[in-house]
């Protein structure tokens, strides 16, 4: 008798398709739950009579879903985008705290660092400020990034002299090369995608069951907030025949 407990352990492994950069095997991390389901049209032949006089099963469908607490995103990249990944990101600061002046320079407004304004908070109000091109009123401020020859060189804001917030709380996205990595979105023609095979694992009592699917698409992964919760993404992935017409394996102890 085979019994299992738990949510079991996953990999991906792209194989086929428009695969990312150098493709590697991915272990779908702190897994919460996988359900494959194997799905079939039945046809059934009908006479003058009541129950079916014949039955026969048609397409089958196999499709898989799950819930993971671990937004990697090389494994987003590898098994559901198979696009250019870089080093570094767009890092947000939030309500940093200044005094109004004439001129503020953000604190992470360094030499070769992008800024993009994302606003100006009242500390006071908790409003936000209205951002203009120049000279701005009270309640109002600009934002200005400096180039030279296309690189960026500082950002400030400017406020005006007769500014009455105690402070103003900025933020804003500046570039951090060093730390992360940044998966560039771009729009694909129809049909791009990696292919993969999937590992569904688990031993319990010490007696193993696994599903090996040969070639899976992922279809959706989803990137959920909730308050007071863990995030925990939904994925789903559906299963086809290989090149070769094999589905996958089930392997399983037996006594």
């Amino acid at each position: 008798m085979n019994l299992q407990f738990g949510s079991g352990v996953l990999f991906g492994n792209p194989n086929a398709g428009n695969t990312a950069t150098n493709p590697t095997p991915q272990r779908f991390g702190i897994l919460q739950e996988v359900q494959v389901e194997f799905k079939a049209d039945l046809k059934k032949l009908y006479g003058q009579n009541q129950f079916a006089a014949a039955k026969a099963r048609g397409k089958i469908d196999v499709t898989c879903k799950g819930k993971i607490a671990t937004l990697d995103p090389t494994m987003m990249n590898q098994l559901y985008f198979g696009l250019a990944s870089a080093a570094g990101v767009q890092r947000i600061v939030d309500l940093e705290s200044h005094v109004p002046a004439a001129t503020i320079a953000p604190t992470k407004a360094v030499a070769g660092s992008l800024l993009t304004d994302y606003g100006v908070i009242n500390k006071d109000t908790g409003l936000n400020m209205i951002r203009v091109a120049t000279a701005p009123l009270v309640g109002q401020y600009t934002f200005v990034q400096a180039t030279t020859g296309g690189t960026p060189t500082a950002a400030s804001y400017t406020f005006n002299a007769a500014e009455t917030a105690s402070a103003v709380l900025l933020s804003y996205l500046y570039s951090d090369a060093t730390n992360g990595v940044t998966i560039n979105l771009t729009s694909q023609l129809m049909g791009y995608a990696p292919e993969f095979s999937a590992l569904l694992y688990n031993v319990f009592r010490t007696k193993y069951f696994a599903l090996q699917l040969n070639s899976c698409t992922m279809g959706s992964i989803s990137i959920p907030t909730k308050q007071e919760d863990f995030w925990m993404a939904d994925i789903t992935f559906d299963a086809s025949a290989d090149v070769t017409g094999a589905v996958g394996a089930i392997y399983a102890d037996v006594n």
